[in-house]
């Protein structure tokens, strides 16, 4: 009987890949269990996946605060000997790691006992968590060709993709999330922990944004204004059926997490990307913006930069240029890696036993 351990998490971009692989993973594994944090996003992402699901203590890096980084060290070495445990009991064939510092207690007790370990980076620059899984991993597969070969043992694959996203029905989710469609859609989204203050601007730009779109506003966890709204605006603090709203878009505000950013290209869906600065993040979602900018594929603002008339430009811009960018797209043409990922995982799993 094969089994499976999937890990990663901290952030739903280190989890919903995992979700993306599972009709693949089902042809190849008997057993496919979760190893996450004890109570981080991903648990709940994993638990509307009907997978078994395991925690662990977890704790991130938090940068530019030494004093709550002191606690790293114990609370990764008890994670490390609880995932221990785990995979003592599950006896999995193989592990697979989507990152996030929420992997780094399996992926290291895995190494130690000779369970063979795939890693994959969805970023255009490798995240410290994955360049310590790379050093254990026996491959790391990569979203960005660039990347793969800034690694020893990088192999690029491209992204993994939700099937849903390319079968959802637009005309039913217009209806669902109350839309008549006389108007072009605009999402904005700022990922799972939602945006201060893009939410902030969009909501200040609206009365010129409504004169042209509808707008569907995914805002995250407790950021829901609660006075009457704008017709042809609709607030949501979280959408389960993703596929559903992007299948609606006609063009997007994200912020440029690369799960996000990978499911736009490939519904050649125009966007307008506000990358996390660094500091706030390592930089990586600058990174990942440009370049897919380079390609004629996105607009770029800097989040110093955001305004009202900036935000409105570019989204006025992005829109009247659809057609350019359709063409764009056509040149760059984004696949799905799913399939060749899991058969990746399978011939290590294979090798094992």
């Amino acid at each position: 009987m094969a089994t499976i351990v999937l890990t990663g998490g901290g952030t739903a971009g280190h989890c919903t890949p995992n979700i993306a692989l599972l009709p693949y993973l089902k042809k190849d594994f008997d057993r496919i269990v979760y190893i996450g944090s004890e109570n981080g996003i991903e648990k709940e992402i994993v638990k509307n996946a009907n997978l078994e699901y395991f925690g662990v203590p977890c704790t991130k890096l938090k940068r530019g605060e030494i004093i709550k980084n002191l606690s790293i060290p114990f609370t990764l070495t008890h994670g490390i000997i609880k995932a221990g445990k785990i995979l003592d009991k599950i006896k999995p064939d193989v592990v697979f790691s989507k990152g996030g510092f929420v992997s780094l207690p399996t992926v290291i007790s895995a190494y130690r006992r000779k369970i063979p370990v795939i890693s994959h980076e969805s970023d255009f620059t490798v995240g410290l968590a994955n360049k310590i899984s790379a050093r254990l991993s026996k491959k790391v597969l990569t979203s960005f060709p660039e990347t793969a070969k800034t690694l020893k043992n990088g192999e690029f694959v491209g992204p993994p993709l939700r099937k849903e996203i390319f079968n959802s029905n637009k005309v039913e989710s217009l209806k669902n999330f109350g839309f008549n469609g006389r108007k072009p859609i605009l999402l904005v989204t700022g990922g799972s922990q939602g945006a201060k203050i893009l939410n902030q601007t969009i909501r200040s730009a609206l009365p010129y944004l409504l004169t042209k779109f509808d707008v569907l506003h995914i805002c995250g966890k407790n950021n829901l204004i609660e006075e009457k709204t704008p017709h042809g605006y609709i607030q949501t603090e979280y959408v389960n059926n993703m596929e559903d709203a992007l299948s609606i878009a006609s063009v997007c505000v994200s912020r440029a997490g690369s799960n996000t950013l990978f499911e736009l290209m490939s519904l050649k869906i125009p966007c307008v990307l506000i990358p996390l600065p660094k500091g706030i993040s390592r930089g990586d979602q600058i990174l990942n913006a440009n370049y897919f900018e380079k390609l004629g594929l996105a607009c770029v603002v800097r989040q110093e930069s955001l305004s009202e008339k900036s935000l409105f430009l570019a989204i006025n811009s992005a829109y009247s240029n659809r057609l350019n960018f359709l063409r764009n797209f056509e040149n760059y043409p984004i696949k799905d890696s799913s399939r060749q990922i899991t058969r990746i995982i399978a011939d290590h799993a294979n090798s094992k036993r």
